[in-house]
């Protein structure tokens, strides 16, 4: 049995599928069971990640788990897989560790998985750098117009698809890959301009991208209750790398043997969420 958390997430979700698609019988604990379908085959438990009293049932006979990363509370799923038999846990980490400069959301991850390591259980590090999904923020502004506004327009980043976060991971758990870590990047080098360039052919509109003032964005993230230092962090991190190019690694199709989803595949998938298209 495989236990996965965060199963409603943008990438839980895609691991649990993987995961049927394997054989595998599965598990998702959640807090809110009817708020949410699943595949008949997978098991649901009402719960909670960072609650104990739920934990002993969501664990029983689980041997695997992919794990959601929360920022506190994660001691206590810990502690009872410590307890149960779980052997392996996936955690799904961030490249940000990865920095140079230290930054805080890279700091969140890297105290996460030194707690997993800390507590004994065998591991293996999932660490995905800008999320494709990411830049559904957009849809909001290209509902009801033809301009994104944002800031360093010229700042690359190799955006990936969740589902190729998803496949690694699942990867990682069917075959075990324990004490290993993977940093993930999408297949392709990509500037905001570029992103919404591809939506805009995606949808069949003319969308352009407009260049806000730092700060006037900053103010907007904030407003929008992002926490200041992750606001500061990807403000810097597109300031870095404003006018270079991202790097791009092939973990994705050595991993699964297909090359990883484009921008323009997600795209096309995800143009519900921006909006009608011409008719």
């Amino acid at each position: 049995m495989i236990l996965v958390t965060g199963a409603t997430g943008n990438v839980g979700s895609h691991v649990v599928n993987q995961l049927l698609d394997a054989g595998e019988k599965v598990r998702v604990i959640t807090r809110n069971p009817g708020g949410h379908s699943f595949p008949e085959q997978v098991e649901v438990v009402p719960g909670d990640l960072t609650g104990p009293e739920t934990l002993s049932e969501a664990l029983d006979g689980v041997e695997r788990a992919f794990l959601f990363p929360v920022f506190t509370g994660l001691d206590a799923f810990l502690d009872a897989a410590r307890l149960s038999d779980l052997q392996h846990v996936v955690l799904l980490s961030s490249a940000a560790i990865m920095d140079t400069t230290p930054s805080w959301i890279g700091e969140q991850h890297l105290r996460l998985e030194q707690t997993v390591v800390a507590s004994g259980l065998a591991w293996t590090f999932i660490r995905p750098s800008f999320f494709m999904t990411n830049d559904l923020a957009w849809a909001p502004q290209i509902k009801v117009g033809d301009v994104v506004r944002g800031i360093y327009g010229n700042a690359a980043v190799a955006p990936i698809d969740p589902r190729d976060i998803a496949a690694v991971s699942a990867r990682a758990l069917l075959d075990e890959r324990v004490g290993e870590s993977f940093l993930l990047t999408g297949p392709q080098s990509l500037t905001g301009i570029d992103r919404v360039r591809i939506i805009a052919e995606t949808i069949g509109r003319p969308l352009r991208f407009e260049e806000l003032p730092r700060e006037l964005y900053r103010e907007q993230l904030l407003h929008h209750g992002m926490p200041a230092p992750a606001v500061d962090d990807m403000i810097n991190g597109l300031a870095a790398w404003d006018g270079k190019a991202a790097p791009v690694l092939p973990t994705i199709e050595a991993f699964t043997g297909r090359p990883a989803f484009t921008y323009a595949q997600w795209a096309a998938s995800r143009a519900q969420d921006f909006g009608p298209t011409p008719a």
